[in-house]
Parts: structure tokens; C-alpha cells; sequence
């Protein structure tokens, strides 16, 4: 496989987690006065951000990989926790921000909803699938 190629179908999805890295490394920001609305905001962030991240991994395995559909699904969805436990554990380390396995849950809830839609292929917003 051509070094263009892989850089093509990887190189969104690794630009994709350096956001996701870049907004966990910065402090945590002022909340707003309505705790239901802050945490709203911030936990629909996280499932889109991880939606997002899943539909990018599986599409960057699809086309540099051999992989059945089913080693598709299981490894994008795998990979996807993972760097959002990652990101979590990596929280720990930033000033005013502590890692929550509930963040944890709702990016793996996002990553989970994204490959439900791209296997019912009800996901036609994405011709890059």
C-alpha cells in the first residue's frame, strides 16, 4: 500500500484525535451558571466528538485494511474506547480536570451509535464511507 494512500485515509483520523487531545489538555473553563446546561453542552461535545472519531477510524480500517466487516465494527469500536479511556487517564495530568468514567461511557455511547448507523447504512450523510 502506497504511502499516499495510507496518509489519505489516516491523516483525518489522526488530525481528528489531536482535537479531541488539544481540548482535554486545556483547563477546565468557567461553567456556566445553570449546572444542567453546562453538562449538557459538555457531554453532547463528548458524544459527537467520539461519533465522529469512530466513523473516522472505521473509515481509515476499511481502506487500508483486509478486515471482515464484523473485525471492522469490533476493532473501530475498540479502538475508539480505548483512546477515550486514554484521553481520560491523560485528563489526570491537566490542571482542574480529572478523569470520569461516565465520559468514558458517553464517548463509547457515541462510537457505538456511529457504527450502528454505518452498519444500517442509514448513515448517507458520509459518501466518504
Amino acid at each position: 500500500m502506497s504511502v499516499k494512500k495510507l496518509a489519505r485515509y489516516w491523516w483525518p483520523t489522526l488530525f481528528w484525535m489531536g482535537v479531541i487531545f488539544m481540548f482535554s489538555s486545556r483547563p477546565v473553563t468557567p461553567a456556566s451558571q445553570i449546572f444542567w446546561q453546562d453538562f449538557l453542552i459538555k457531554k453532547t461535545g463528548h458524544f459527537i466528538a467520539y461519533f465522529i472519531l469512530a466513523v473516522l477510524l472505521y473509515r481509515s480500517l476499511k481502506s487500508t485494511t483486509r478486515l471482515s466487516l464484523t473485525l471492522l465494527f469490533l476493532f473501530t469500536i475498540t479502538l475508539t474506547i480505548a483512546y477515550a479511556a486514554t484521553d481520560e487517564f491523560h485528563q489526570s495530568f491537566t490542571p482542574g480536570r480529572e478523569p470520569h468514567l461516565r465520559d468514558v461511557a458517553i464517548d463509547s455511547l457515541g462510537a457505538m451509535t456511529a457504527v450502528y448507523f454505518i452498519f444500517r447504512r442509514s448513515v448517507d450523510l458520509f459518501p466518504v464511507l
